[in-house]
């Protein structure tokens, strides 16, 4: 009889056995079943359980909770499997399977590799993971099968930290079913708040049943606390009319006036002088962290904007000073209630700013978040650092750093007074993904900044971004899963494994193919870095519209390669081509429209973009899984200067 023992109850366990027994079943289809069951003394079959409990070596562990070492020592079809804590055992299960062959290169059955074996090699590995925070957040438009089966790929690539943004995420799903920017070729599916709710609990209880980390919240929490829901957007200023005097009180004052920011809670920070405010928000945060112990961390950010109150009460106290003292206050009322719940504080927009003279006081309690969101993308973090002065903050008008170097001064700056844990909140799969048309030049860069980012003492980061960043391939994403887990591993080394994987032995062809768009587009101008004459505008350079000019020849040499390997053995390897067939075509009308707006005519420019948004929109149904064409469309919008309901990329681009 084949064995899967569990030495452990847990349910991470219980689902490490039956994963590592479906993929043994797919490996070896007719090499006999497995009997999993709960054996603590079992000493044959595979043996499932903790390294201390194992007698195993875990002296390089600071926490075993937090920290992810997996252990695997087993020959054919027999051994131990082990980890620091239940989480643990379920990677090192997918490292175990990774090294018998199987690949998961993106969400869903199209993203996996399972080869079929004769037998089981041998198997000896051990590994603390390089960053013990390995995360992402929800972002873009979401629909609910997508977040299931990206929950479902994070420990499968070694990650460990899944984020879900709002109280309710309502507008990432709203994104979707009420199809942005592609109601022409979907018409509208609203979802209610209700099922929302019940969708996000969904999510939750697939990430506890992995035992991943569920990090939960961020912004809201100064709106919601006061009864205005924080998850509705710009709404032609009804929300806005809509307030309570009692209710508005509350507000920053800006611009004249306490208002919405915006037409838009989120974007809207509270009078943190006004006393009463600052209790009701911390009283908030607190019946909350009680009534919902599943999350492992509570991020309580501000609002999404930089535009604070200009009150007497709060003109003259910075921002950060106002927040410390604010996350005192939510410590001391935890303690109180005898709660352990950890709190996630972010070094983000005004707030980036350290603070002037207030300093936490119960830090264990606490984690920081650093997210440089004005930095650039088009480089990666330097090897030295120039030490930039941290600039005078103006409540007025903040101007936020704009290079990495900067935005370290400002952390340094926190660091003054904070001992503990940073984590990054990054931003690659943001906007950024979709000015880098290739993906080869972020995937790079991406590479880089994981490395960078753990030799600068921060200890994990967490991507804000689609759980649909897997266009034109996997690669971007994959580097950063794998990077983040093995920091070891070099850029060349996770090319081939992925490449190699999704195209077989013509792999370098491939990307060479890809990193020639990625050169043809240029990654730098896309992101508005190379205007020859910024007066006409910030996209304006007509070299670059020669370099454009040439998109049509390179993607007719693609087609020829996709027409090559038009077929593949392996499913992945075929969806993989595909997606390049769809991504010729993106390629071609993109270029289009962007040469015209590189020799300013704003007309034809739009024309062209609107003609490519709904080509594009025609075909969503076909690759949504790997592409969120809103978010596309939404980050694209920034190039031929559309409107768009987003506040901070206002902000940011002031």
């Amino acid at each position: 009889m084949q064995t899967i023992n569990k030495l452990v109850s847990s349910s991470a366990v219980d689902y490490a056995a039956e994963e590592l027994k479906k993929y043994l079943r797919m490996m070896l289809p007719e090499g006999g079943d497995y009997t999993v069951r709960y054996a603590p003394d079992a000493k044959d079959g595979y043996r499932l359980g903790l390294m201390q409990e194992l007698g195993l070596d875990v002296s390089d562990v600071e926490d075993a909770e937090l920290d992810d070492v997996i252990y695997i020592d087993c020959t054919a079809r027999s051994g131990i499997i082990a980890g620091s804590n239940p989480r643990s055992v379920l990677l090192a299960v997918y490292e175990y399977l990774r090294r018998l062959g199987c690949r998961w290169l993106f969400p869903g059955v199209d993203g996996e590799i399972i080869p079929i074996i004769k037998d089981v090699p041998c198997v000896t590995y051990r590994h603390k993971a390089s960053m013990r925070y390995r995360g992402w957040c929800n972002e873009g438009a979401e629909y609910q099968q997508n977040m299931l089966e990206a929950i479902d790929f994070l420990a499968k690539v070694g990650m460990n930290v899944f984020m879900m943004e709002f109280r309710i995420p309502t507008s990432y799903y709203n994104r979707y079913y009420n199809h942005f920017h592609n109601t022409e070729n979907r018409p509208e599916e609203s979802v209610t708040f209700d099922t929302i709710l019940r969708w996000k609990r969904q999510c939750e209880a697939e990430l506890s049943k992995r035992g991943l980390q569920f990090h939960d919240i961020g912004h809201g929490w100064g709106t919601d606390a006061f009864g205005i829901d924080s998850s509705v957007r710009k709404n032609g200023g009804k929300n806005d009319a809509a307030l309570t005097d009692e209710q508005r009180q509350y507000l920053a004052l800006t611009e004249g006036r306490r208002q919405l920011r915006n037409d838009t809670p989120n974007y809207t920070q509270f009078c943190m002088g006004n006393e009463e405010a600052m209790g009701k928000v911390v009283k908030y945060v607190c019946d909350y962290a009680e009534s919902h112990s599943n999350a492992d961390y509570f991020h309580v950010w501000l609002g999404d904007g930089n535009l604070h109150c200009t009150c007497e009460r709060c003109r003259d106290t910075h921002p950060s000073d106002f927040y410390v003292k604010m996350l005192n206050m939510i410590d001391a009322e935890l303690t109180r209630r005898k709660l352990t719940s950890r709190i996630v504080f972010i070094a983000y927009g005004s707030t980036i700013w350290p603070p002037e003279y207030e300093k936490l006081i119960n830090q264990d309690r606490f984690t920081l978040l650093f997210a440089p969101i004005s930095r650039s993308y088009t480089s990666s973090i330097p090897d030295v650092m120039t030490v930039e002065p941290i600039m005078p903050y103006n409540r007025e008008n903040p101007v936020l750093p704009s290079t990495i170097d900067g935005s370290f001064s400002y952390l340094d700056g926190w660091r003054k007074m904070w001992r503990g844990s940073n984590i990054a909140y990054e931003y690659h799969f943001w906007r950024h993904q979709y000015f880098d048309l290739g993906g080869t030049k972020l995937s790079r860069i991406v590479s880089e900044d994981v490395k960078k980012y753990l030799k600068n003492g921060v200890s994990g980061i967490i991507e804000d971004g689609s759980q649909r960043s897997f266009f034109p391939t996997a690669l971007t994403f994959y580097t950063y899963a794998r990077t983040l887990f093995d920091t070891s591993l070099s850029y060349e080394e996770i090319l081939e494994d992925c490449f190699s994987h999704l195209f077989g032995d013509g792999w370098r062809e491939f990307y060479s193919y890809l990193d020639e768009l990625s050169d043809a587009f240029d990654f730098e101008y896309i992101s508005a870095k190379k205007s020859s004459n910024p007066e006409i505008g910030r996209h304006y350079n007509p070299d670059i519209a020669k370099q454009l000019s040439r998109v049509r020849e390179i993607t007719a040499r693609g087609r020829e390669l996709i027409k090559k390997h038009y077929t593949l053995p392996e499913r992945t390897m075929t969806y993989a081509v595909r997606l390049l067939e769809l991504h010729a075509d993106y390629a071609d009308l993109l270029a289009d429209a962007i040469a015209a707006k590189a020799v300013g005519d704003d007309t034809l420019a739009d024309e062209l973009y609107n003609k490519f948004r709904l080509e594009m929109g025609k075909r969503e149904v076909y690759f949504q899984t790997c592409f969120d064409h809103t978010l596309c469309i939404y980050s694209l919008n920034y190039i031929f200067e559309r409107r768009t309901n987003n506040a901070l990329i206002m902000e940011l681009d002031n």
